[in-house]
C-alpha cells in the first residue's frame, strides 16, 4: 500500500510518450508498446537492409525491430538508452523482439548472439554497452548464449552521430578485433547493434567476421533510421 501510495505521489513516466505509468507497466507504457512502429523484416527476408550489405556481404537475416524518426517514439527510447543510463530499455526492447522472432523459428537460426562492442573507456565512461543489452534481452527469449567477447574495439573511435557515410566508414574502418577466433570461425551468428545508419560499423564487424571464416552471418538490430 505505501508503495502505491508513493507511486502516485511520485509517478514514474513512459520514456516514450512521457505520460505516466500505470501499475504493472515498466519503463514503457501499454499504448507506446503495441503502438511501436515495428519494420517486420523478420517477415520479409528479401527486405532493405538485404538490399544495403548484400553488394559486400552474404548475410542469411537481415533484422531490425523498430523504424527510427526524428523525433518519434523510438528516438526517446534509444536517447535514454544511450545517454539517460537506461540499460533496462535495451534488454525490454531485446526480450519483446526476442519473442517475436522465436514465434517464427528464429530459436534454431543462430549459434550465438554477438554485441557490437565498445572500446573499453567508453564502456567504463557510460558504465554498459547499449548493443550488449539489447542482445541480453535477445538471449533470455531465443534462449541462445551471448558471446560479448566475440568482437572487441582496438581503438577509440569518435562519435558517428554527426558524421556522414565516408566520414562513418572510415571512422571504425580496422578497429575491430577478434580475440577468440574459435568463438566465430565456422558458426551461426546474430551480429547486433543499437540503430543502423548508414551500416558502416555493421560493415566493419561483418568484414572481421567474415575474415575468421564465420559460417553464417546474420545482424539484427534495435531500429533502423527511415
Amino acid at each position: 500500500m505505501l508503495r502505491e501510495f508513493i507511486s502516485m505521489l511520485f509517478p514514474d513516466f513512459c520514456l516514450a510518450c512521457h505520460e505516466a505509468l500505470v501499475r504493472g507497466e515498466v519503463m514503457i507504457c501499454t499504448s507506446c508498446r503495441y503502438n511501436l512502429p515495428q519494420t517486420d523484416y523478420h517477415l520479409h527476408p528479401e527486405n532493405e537492409l538485404l538490399a544495403k550489405f548484400s553488394s559486400k556481404f552474404l548475410l542469411k537475416y537481415t533484422l531490425a525491430y523498430l523504424k527510427f524518426t526524428k523525433n518519434g517514439q523510438v528516438q526517446r527510447l534509444m536517447h535514454a538508452l544511450k545517454y539517460n543510463a537506461s540499460p533496462e530499455v535495451g534488454e525490454i526492447l531485446g526480450h519483446w523482439y526476442g519473442h517475436i522472432l522465436k514465434e517464427h523459428q528464429f530459436d534454431q537460426e543462430f549459434d550465438g548472439i554477438v554485441p557490437v562492442p565498445l572500446h573499453p573507456d567508453k564502456l567504463k565512461k557510460r558504465g554498459y554497452n547499449q548493443s550488449a543489452c539489447f542482445a541480453k534481452g535477445l538471449s533470455e527469449s531465443l534462449e541462445i548464449p551471448v558471446w560479448e567477447n566475440a568482437l572487441a574495439r582496438s581503438k577509440v573511435t569518435e562519435s558517428q552521430t554527426r558524421k556522414g557515410k565516408l566520414e562513418r566508414w572510415y571512422n571504425v574502418k580496422d578497429v575491430f578485433v577478434v580475440p577468440e577466433p574459435a568463438l566465430v570461425t565456422d558458426c551461426r551468428l546474430l551480429l547486433v547493434d543499437d540503430v543502423l545508419t548508414t551500416g558502416s560499423t555493421l560493415e566493419s564487424c561483418l568484414d572481421i567476421l567474415h575474415r575468421y571464416q564465420s559460417r553464417e552471418l546474420s545482424i539484427a538490430t534495435i531500429a533502423v533510421a527511415q
